[in-house]
């Protein structure tokens, strides 16, 4: 109940602000330019409803929301708080950071004699409305600044307001970092269009944009990336898996375009080289735009790698550090075994065509398929093996490691998505080459009949090859593995305490089912436990725990190895993960409520996975732009 409606004042309070603003900068932008109020009265009498609706309903909710943060610890730790406080920050820093953006472009494209509505934001803007703005909202995220410094200050509990300062750090880092690589890319299109004039002439503005996008981008991005790096030292910071998915994030989105961008290049070399043709001027200033794509984010891949390497370094263990190195090393290995099946299609399309058909003999188009096909294979190829066959080296050694990667749910994932990828490429093309067939028998012979059937034909063992290939490492992991466990397996013993024989049936049974290699003895609770039980782990009901023997007890306190205990409901004996699920616990049983064993620790907040789910959605809406933005310098949009 509590959070529902913390979240009904901290959303109303956020939302109402915001109104408020807004309001705020298009009164004070009306009434500093008389031609508004002049000519259009219908700008005053929005700024004025949006306040006067505005204040009232943000000072309610926000007095509330202040007066429960100073009388409950609860309330002024909690993570909605952390989430709106935080929020507002970047809702109002952020169009101190645009209108600064725009204030700038401006500024610079009139000195040079440039048109300002060539700026790359804010051209229909002018230097009064961007001032107007960066002050209100810089008053606004002053005042909620000094309220989270205070906040804290009185903190009982920082977990959840470090987590979202952490959440905070890291958007300001993605946001920087996208103005600069966008600044960088267009100032390398600048120059690669090998410009004769100076800027004031048509198609300066790229070079005035570029600038004052590195002017503002770089600042933001390097100084959030400091406050994240100085924070290294707390152990929290480097097992943050937030700081973990940034850094998967930029390496692979680093990665990926640079991939696609270098592909590009290739591709216009290839065309070149097999007799398109240009001048070299503009073949030039065509390799320019892989070229302004390929360098920027060549340089993120190989400068958060870095950084990558050193997260998976922090993680002392072992099987856990080799792990998350494992998904960065598949993940880039499904791409480039989808590119190098992809290339290798295209290029057998290629030669099918070549060799039967005479299309490319008199059309002269065999250089764009041919170079297409090349550059694919030449980017996915390498990539694949690169990544792949450490992978596989690993998983064939009959070490611990081996083993691990063996059992590795990341391997599994991608064996079984390459092998669904085989089946259902290999269905759709031997479907395609049956009905040809069949449809040549009836029909007497269609058009290019021979091309569509060797070109379904290619595309039916290659996804052959792959299926049988990825089905052959999947067996092996198999076998290797159940050999390996099967033997730790005999070898691990379990000692089960019983009182009632229903208990140790029970374990037995289970065993039967979920560990059948493991050998399991029961022994009654009041028996005498031999001398020479072998245990390396000990199973016993919550209710044996609390009434055994004084022999048995002494067994248990020499006992080295694990014990694993049981709740049982009947006895009213429940295990608590920790004192907050104790004090629910007692806050049930006293209002009357029946409790049940099952675990409800939760060391996150729900709030704090939300605001995870979020930040998630604009790193991938981010990492998508920006795979879109590669595919289409590719395709020549």
């Amino acid at each position: 109940m509590k959070t529902i409606r913390r979240l009904y004042f901290y959303a109303v309070a956020f939302i109402s602000i915001e109104v408020v603003l807004w309001g705020i900068i298009g009164l004070l932008r009306s009434i500093l330019n008389a031609e508004d109020i002049t000519n259009n009265a219908t700008n005053l009498a929005q700024a004025l409803a949006l306040i006067f609706v505005g204040v009232p309903i943000f000072l309610i909710h926000w007095a509330w929301a202040q007066n429960a943060s100073a009388k409950d610890a609860e309330e002024n730790s909690a993570s909605i708080r952390a989430i709106f406080l935080y929020g507002i920050l970047l809702g109002t820093l952020v169009p101190v950071v645009q209108n600064l953006l725009a204030f700038i472009n401006r500024t610079v494209l009139s000195t040079v004699h440039l048109s300002a509505y060539r700026a790359v934001v804010g051209g229909s803007q002018t230097w009064l409305d961007n001032l107007l703005a960066i002050i209100v909202n810089l008053l606004i995220a002053a005042y909620f600044w000094n309220i989270l410094k205070a906040n804290w200050v009185s903190l009982n509990e920082t977990e959840n307001f470090a987590e979202l300062r952490r959440l905070h750090r890291f958007v300001w880092v993605l946001y920087g970092l996208l103005m600069t690589v966008y600044g960088v890319q267009q100032a390398l299109t600048y120059i690669f269009s090998f410009p004769t004039g100076v800027l004031g002439d048509i198609g300066g503005e790229t070079a005035v944009n570029a600038m004052a996008l590195m002017l503002i981008g770089a600042p933001i991005w390097v100084y959030s990336w400091r406050l994240l790096q100085d924070a290294l030292p707390d152990s929290a910071e480097k097992e943050s898996y937030l700081r973990l998915g940034l850094l998967y994030l930029l390496t692979l989105g680093g990665v990926i375009v640079f991939l696609i961008a270098g592909g590009n290049f290739i591709y216009s070399v290839l065309l070149q080289w097999l007799g398109e043709g240009d001048a070299w001027l503009e073949f030039i200033r065509k390799l320019g735009g892989p070229i302004s794509i390929a360098l920027p984010f060549g340089m993120i891949w190989a400068y958060y790698s870095k950084w990558l390497n050193q997260q998976f370094a922090f993680d002392e263990n072992l099987p856990r550090r080799a792990g998350k190195h494992r998904l960065y090393a598949y993940i880039l290995s499904l791409l480039g075994l989808a590119a190098t099946v992809t290339g290798l299609l295209s290029l057998f399309s290629v030669l099918i065509d070549l060799t039967i058909g005479d299309a490319y003999l008199g059309t002269g188009g065999l250089s764009e398929p041919l170079s297409g096909a090349i550059a694919t294979l030449v980017v996915g190829l390498p990539l694949w093996l690169m990544t792949w066959r450490p992978m596989q080296a690993q998983a064939l050694t009959d070490t611990d490691t081996g083993d691990h990667a063996r059992r590795s749910i990341i391997r599994k994932s991608y064996l079984y998505l390459v092998l669904f990828a085989s089946v259902i490429g290999g269905m759709v093309a031997a479907g395609t080459l049956v009905f040809d067939l069949v449809n040549a028998a009836l029909s007497g012979g269609t058009t290019n009949f021979w091309t569509d059937v060797l070109n379904e034909l290619t595309a039916l063992i290659v996804f052959i090859v792959v299926l049988v290939y990825h089905l052959l490492a999947l067996r092996s992991d198999g076998a290797a593995r159940a050999d390996v466990l099967a033997e730790k397996q005999t070898q691990f013993h379990v000692l089960v305490f019983d009182h009632d024989g229903k208990f140790g049936e029970g374990v037995r049974s289970m065993f039967a089912k979920r560990a059948p290699g493991v050998p399991v003895m029961v022994f009654n609770i009041n028996e005498k436990i031999p001398a020479d039980a072998k245990a390396d782990v000990v199973i016993l009901p919550g209710s044996v725990a609390f009434n055994m023997q004084e022999t048995v007890k002494a067994w248990l306190r020499s006992f080295s190895g694990h014990k694993l205990i049981v709740s049982d409901e009947a006895a009213g004996v429940f295990w608590m993960n920790d004192l907050e699920q104790a004090a629910d616990s007692a806050k049930s049983l006293a209002e009357g409520q029946e409790l049940h064993p099952q675990s409800s620790k939760r060391t996150t907040s729900v709030w704090t996975y939300i605001a995870y789910v979020f930040a998630g959605l604009f790193a991938c809406q981010l990492l998508f732009g920006l795979l879109m933005f590669g595919v289409s310098m590719v395709a020549g949009f």
